[in-house]
């Protein structure tokens, strides 16, 4: 089964508004067997509306919209659906109750024609209440292709996708199964590892699929099995997991979306009883941020000390500044001092320490642009290494923010 999600909205054109619905929906719609093959944004505009229509009939077997429900002039879905369909508007009772009590009772103002006309749908159509607005959702059917309109508003559509979209699919199609496996690696980037893992991926089965989704110091290879017999797809990819993992076990770091390497490390943190903090200078704190940004962080990280400027790495860390003129304040010597420093000042099990030169401009070290020193502490070790991340500005923060992690989570294995 195949769908399109199409999103209606100048303001998505423009870049006003960031598109999040179409992930939403997909990831949705994966999850029961249904393949999302396009996804298109377009204008505010009927002829091209009804071009995007004309063009998905019979191509797909879904097309999911959004936007253009609202109540003012610029949202004419619903009255570009019955052109294409060539139906009229009618009001819905159920809906207009919902929307007079939402108005009127929980709004406390008299509702306007403009709120009444929330309540017109297609006659041809299947409503699809919406308890958390006034726009309801539309379904319309056209030969091959079902159409399903939903309100632009994220949890407005975000509801009907749960209550209403998924359980109506899935009551009429007979769909395949699709099977996801996430590998999360670290280290090494995708054409390095693409060398290593060929063989391997040259000799997967026809019904599996692999893509690589690299990102700063990271590549997420994802397994994708698709078929009838749902067993023999786990099965499958249970044992192409695996092979891979005989291949380059040392750069696997979990598996799923879910098992980012702050919350491995978190875990692995938690399991020991261990605690940790960073010190930062190039990252600017983004260490933190992403070790925090887990669920119950604070039974392990105790804080950070982001000393960006030479100054506070004296004055907060306690640097020596003799050492700073002696070896520059990027340089493995500073960096090592910064953990050790952090890591007595918060007493702690762990610590991390990260300067550098992020660019584009040097500032109070020569050493080249993108050059970056990171330092972990342990409680049997000191581990200090360089890199040049190279540029942009954002590549070089990015890529020492999980190097750092990636460091940490090899030296917590080892001890």
């Amino acid at each position: 089964m195949k769908a399109s999600i199409v999103t209606i909205g100048d303001e998505i054109l423009i870049g006003q508004i960031i598109d999040t619905n179409s992930s939403y929906i997909a990831k949705f719609l994966d999850k029961i067997g249904i393949e999302t093959v396009e996804m298109v944004s377009i204008s505010d505009e009927e002829n091209h509306i009804l071009n995007t229509f004309k063009n998905l009939q019979n191509k797909v077997d879904v097309v999911i919209i959004t936007g253009g429900l609202g109540p003012t002039k610029d949202d004419i879905t619903k009255k570009t659906f019955c052109k294409y369909f060539e139906d009229t508007l009618i009001y819905d009772p159920n809906v207009l109750e919902h929307v007079t009590e939402l108005i009127e009772g929980f709004y406390k103002r008299k509702i306007t024609q403009i709120n009444k006309d929330q309540a017109l749908v297609p006659t041809k159509s299947k409503v699809l209440f919406n308890k958390m607005g006034t726009a309801p959702g539309i379904w319309m059917e056209k030969e091959n292709t079902v159409f399903i309109s939903l309100p632009g508003v994220p949890y407005e559509m975000k509801y009907l996708m749960d209550e209403e979209v998924v359980p109506n699919l899935i009551q009429k199609y007979s769909r395949p199964f699709i099977i996801h496996k996430t590998i999360m690696t670290y280290g090494k980037g995708e054409s390095l590892l693409a060398e290593e893992i060929e063989d391997w991926e040259n000799n997967l089965p026809s019904f599996v699929k692999l893509a690589y989704l690299p990102s700063p110091g990271k590549v997420r290879l994802r397994l994708t099995a698709r078929g009838s017999d749902e067993v023999k797809l786990k099965k499958e990819i249970d044992f192409q997991v695996v092979e891979l993992n005989k291949l380059i076990a040392d750069d696997i770091v979990g598996f799923d979306d879910d098992e980012s390497i702050e919350v491995i490390v978190g875990k692995l943190l938690r399991d020991r009883n261990a605690t940790l903090a960073t010190a930062e200078s190039c990252t600017g704190g983004k260490i933190a941020q992403l070790i925090t940004s887990v669920p119950g962080a604070s039974s392990y990280f105790k804080g950070s000390i982001v000393s960006y400027a030479t100054e506070s790495k004296i004055s907060v860390l306690g640097l020596d500044p003799k050492l700073i003129k002696k070896h520059s304040v990027v340089s493995k010597e500073v960096v090592k001092e910064m953990a050790l420093s952090v890591q007595q000042i918060m007493k702690t099990d762990y610590a991390i320490a990260t300067t550098g030169n992020a660019g584009p401009l040097k500032g109070d070290s020569m050493v080249e642009i993108g050059t970056v020193f990171i330092a972990v502490i342990t409680p049997k070790s000191v581990v200090v290494e360089e890199f040049n991340f190279g540029q942009p500005r954002e590549k070089v923060i990015d890529r020492a923010t999980n190097k750092a992690l990636e460091i940490l989570y090899k030296e917590i294995l080892k001890n």
